[in-house]
């Protein structure tokens, strides 16, 4: 089973996350077993859970461009209205 990165997981709701550990759970049990027809369809149910939590970490990203790209803009205006100033 292939685990969703620590900064996905983070962003996971309560209900998300203990359903992400339980079929997590399942999963190991299943390659345990060499049952990998089952464990895939597991880690395709874990893959499509994660898909909310993605989409908020991708939307942070863009959120933090924009802060970013603000926080530029302001700088650019202060250095030209220093320069008008002398």
């Amino acid at each position: 089973m292939r685990h969703c990165s620590v900064q996905v997981r983070a962003l996971l709701t309560r209900d998300e996350l203990d359903r992400y550990n339980a079929l997590m759970e399942v999963g190991s049990f299943l390659e345990d077993q060499n049952r990998y027809d089952l464990s895939y369809t597991v880690q395709k149910e874990v893959d499509i859970l994660i898909l909310p939590a993605i989409e908020r970490l991708k939307e942070k990203g863009r959120d933090r461009d924009r802060a970013t790209a603000e926080f530029l803009e302001s700088m650019k205006s202060q250095q030209d209205e220093q320069e008008e100033e002398d």
